[in-house]
């Protein structure tokens, strides 16, 4: 509602500033008449135009419907605006400063003509444009409709990835007859909270995304028998920023999944920095050569497109895999 106020403001001020060329180029003994009288009729042709010639030409496609309505609202203009030439025929009909020169009836009428053609052609401009801008509103929605829905995908892989192989870890201590377990299943429950309703939003504060990493680890801890080597700095100026959640578990499931975590000479080594509003988090860890499968799975597939969805031309993401070392380092302008 109120762009549309704002689209009548706008064009009652392109009126004003038309009539009042109009009156500048119009000699004075003419002037009241072509802004009350001449100025009227156009923008009655121009309004006819907009609303029952384009549509059918733009919108609805009938062609000849919208010729025929063309010429009848081109004929009918020309006809009342020789009408009203012949009733103030002294200030229309002839110009020059002595009324010494006068229009031809088929002068007047070409000119007539062509003055209401051109508010035609004016509002064919005005309805291509409100068009092309519709169009463009629509596709735009239609791609954020369509990037939101991809994102909600890319987050739902995640929840049953985390979710299978924490239930194994879960699994094993119980098949072991663990004292973790129980343990193990409460810090679970809290992480998949967190997941299940922090994460609906878009956007969430980096300090609890920080916390979703550290119940991570604390729970992937209750997994072995020896202490986990994890070399784990935060340096941050602001942990009120915001940040797609469960952006940056990948690359602990990843140092986990294909690490070795409990060797105090070759830790995990875990970097979160954030300056300037912008994200350094860095994991890198010594490669488990015992673990035949050395695929990254969905994980980090699953965070390359988050990352090109959420974050486009704001992010950098580098992979150095090495035959002993690996590590993956993310820069975010948050």
């Amino acid at each position: 509602m109120m762009n549309q106020r704002n689209s009548f403001i706008i064009q009652g001020i392109i009126w004003i500033l038309l009539l009042l060329i109009f009156y500048l180029v119009t000699p004075h003994r003419a002037a009241e008449l072509v802004i009350l009288g001449y100025g009227f009729l156009n923008i009655v042709v121009f309004y006819l135009s907009y609303f029952f010639v384009t549509p059918f030409i733009f919108n609805k496609k009938k062609y000849y419907k919208a010729i025929s309505y063309l010429v009848l609202v081109l004929l009918v203009s020309i006809g009342v605006k020789y009408g009203v030439a012949l009733v103030f025929e002294s200030d229309v009909m002839y110009y020059g400063t002595d009324y010494d020169k006068r229009y031809t009836n088929a002068q007047y009428l070409w000119s007539a003509g062509l003055v209401s053609l051109f508010f035609v052609l004016l509002s064919f401009g005005l309805r291509l444009t409100h068009n092309f801008l519709i169009q463009e509103r629509e596709k735009g929605m239609l791609e954020n409709e369509k990037l939101i829905a991809e994102l909600s995908f890319l987050k739902s892989q995640i929840n049953p990835h985390f979710l299978f192989n924490s239930l194994n870890n879960i699994y094993s201590l119980s098949y072991h007859k663990s004292d973790k377990a129980p343990e193990a299943i409460l810090k679970l429950s809290g992480i998949m909270r967190y997941m299940l309703q922090e994460s609906d939003d878009d956007k969430v504060q980096l300090k609890d995304e920080i916390a979703y990493l550290e119940n991570y680890i604390s729970l992937q801890q209750l997994r072995f028998k020896e202490p986990l080597a994890i070399d784990y700095k935060v340096n941050t100026e602001s942990l009120e920023l915001r940040i797609m959640p469960l952006l940056l578990i990948s690359f602990l499931e990843n140092a986990f999944k294909h690490g070795v975590v409990t060797n105090k000479d070759h830790p995990v080594r875990i970097l979160i920095v954030v300056e300037n509003n912008r994200l350094h988090f860095k994991v890198s860890n010594f490669k488990n050569k015992s673990y035949k499968d050395q695929a990254s799975g969905i994980g980090l597939e699953n965070l390359k497109r988050r990352l090109e969805l959420g974050y486009p031309n704001r992010y950098t993401l580098m992979i150095d895999d090495k035959e002993l070392f690996y590590s993956s380092e993310l820069f975010i302008y948050l």
